[in-house]
């Protein structure tokens, strides 16, 4: 398993700035809520005009460990205060191969904690632009996280300035304020002025009492963890629902790992 290692110095990012009306919105209206199963919600975002970019776990019934039915996941795209830009039920959904599901939070999973879902129908509105993904950030890189929560459900919230933290094969540490319902919120970089996603929200934790946010490394369009999913997606698979995992490869007891992070899910 890979360990863990406390930066030197944590970074504090900017304060949330809730989006709730329209124009404060309107650049992020590809980011949307997913809806899961009428009993929970994730945070999701348009990479295409038929492709969600989320967290794996966003698509595992936390009581029981087995699949959620992608059929009863909506995607509402810019959702605030009870309407959404667009509505959209999944058509089917993968997730990373090398991804196990597992309660207790570890480095090794957050590694491969991200799902893509297809969508029934594109959204073709002029007013909701699928995002960019790009390589990955370096330890130092300025990024913003776009989520809703438990405690904003009903409307995103920007927090535009955090900082990649470290990054450690295939884990980004980021000082982005995330919490429960933010989990597969995509985090972007802003480098010429646009924002593009490089991660997205896989769990929150601890290090040295400091809250970051910790998330997969997206790779690059021919290598890594969402080339993963656009081969497994080309090849036909996510329309039945992979079998629960058995046991889990996971090692690490509880919710702490051999090193000074613990980790939370969000």
């Amino acid at each position: 398993m890979m360990g863990l290692a406390a930066p030197a110095a944590l970074a504090g990012g900017t304060a949330l700035e809730r989006m709730d009306t329209t124009d404060a919105g309107r650049q992020w209206e590809a980011v949307g809520r997913l809806d899961i199963n009428g009993t929970g919600f994730c945070t999701g975002a348009l990479i295409a005009p038929d492709l969600v970019l989320t967290a794996a776990h966003c698509l595992f019934n936390k009581s029981t460990g087995s699949r959620v039915d992608h059929q009863s996941i909506e995607f509402l795209a810019g959702w605030r205060n009870g309407r959404a830009a667009a509505y959209r039920s999944v058509r089917r959904a993968v997730v990373h191969p090398d991804y196990v599901y597992n309660q207790a939070v570890s480095s090794d999973r957050v590694r491969n904690d991200i799902a893509l879902l297809e969508l029934q129908h594109p959204i073709r509105n002029t007013t909701i632009t699928p995002f960019q993904t790009a390589t990955r950030p370096r330890k130092g890189d300025k990024v913003g996280v776009v989520s809703y929560a438990h405690d904003r459900a009903e409307a995103p919230s920007l927090q535009q300035v955090c900082a990649v933290m470290a990054r450690q094969q295939g884990v980004l540490v980021m000082s982005c304020d995330v919490d429960f319902g933010s989990s597969g919120a995509p985090i972007f970089s802003f480098s010429n002025g646009t924002p593009r996603i490089v991660s997205v929200v896989s769990a929150k934790a601890e290090v040295r009492g400091a809250r970051v946010a910790l998330g997969t490394d997206l790779g690059t369009p021919a290598n890594g963890p969402l080339a993963d999913l656009h081969a497994e997606l080309a090849t036909g698979k996510g329309f039945a629902m992979d079998p629960a995992p058995g046991t889990s490869r996971i090692t690490v007891g509880g919710a702490r790992n051999n090193t000074s992070a613990k980790f939370v899910k969000p």
